[in-house]
């Protein structure tokens, strides 16, 4: 991800985005001068000039000529968060699902899907959360183990050396680097491998059967791991 993409992620179009960029490294420009440094035409200019100004990115000085001064990247992504959490609460208080606990196997497929629905799982767990994976997958997802110690969750890791976590138990072992194990409050599981960011593939489930026979294969590993030691 470069700049350019993390901020057409802000809802910018990309030659917003592109004269975002340059306002903040030159400074208070006139349209006549972006147009010039962007090589972007002066109709283009001035129509993505006004899309910075109309969705808070840049704000307009008055003087012998008009400027345009970019709205520092902190408080455009601030002002981003305040408006997705707003869309949060109304969809969350108006969009309700039929049952909280869906049925079967569900099949989550892709890296950043997978990363995110194991720190959904983190987020949303109460007592305790066994893991199992590298510690490469672990630090995708460092502030939600954080999160977990902070909030007195019992959290058991099982990973490869080297790697140390204040607060949580840790069992270090040869772990395959794409083998992801996850056990939240004995009442959800997710399972599966990260190959790459599209053909990862894991399997999320809230079945008592699936949530055991994986609570018992991880007491397996850390009972074989604490005899390897003696």
């Amino acid at each position: 991800m470069d700049i350019i993409e993390s901020l057409m992620k802000l809802q910018l179009t990309r030659q917003e985005a592109t004269i975002y960029a340059i306002l903040v490294n030159e400074g208070p420009m006139t349209g006549y001068e972006v147009s010039k440094v962007s090589g972007i035409s002066r109709s283009n200019t001035y129509s993505a000039l006004a899309g910075l100004v109309e969705k808070g990115a840049a704000y307009i000085t008055e003087g012998t000529s008009t400027r345009y001064i970019p709205v520092s990247a902190g408080e455009l992504c601030d002002n981003r968060i305040l408006e997705i959490q707003k869309i949060k609460n109304y969809l969350v208080n108006n969009l309700k699902l039929r049952s909280d606990d869906p049925e079967g196997y569900i099949t989550i497929k892709g890296e950043k899907h997978i990363l995110n629905k194991m720190r959904n799982i983190l987020r949303n767990a109460k007592e305790r959360a066994y893991i199992s994976v590298s510690h490469k997958i672990l630090h995708e997802i460092n502030d939600e183990l954080v999160s977990a110690v902070e909030r007195k969750l019992k959290l058991v890791i099982i990973t490869n050396p080297p790697f140390e976590f204040p607060g949580a138990i840790i069992y270090l072992t040869d772990k395959q680097q794409d083998q992801i194990r996850l056990i939240a409050d004995s009442s959800v599981v997710l399972t599966g491998d990260i190959e790459d960011r599209v053909h990862s593939t894991c399997l999320y489930s809230k079945k008592k059967n699936l949530v055991d026979l994986f609570k018992e294969s991880i007491k397996n590993e850390i009972k074989l791991i604490e005899l390897s030691r003696r």
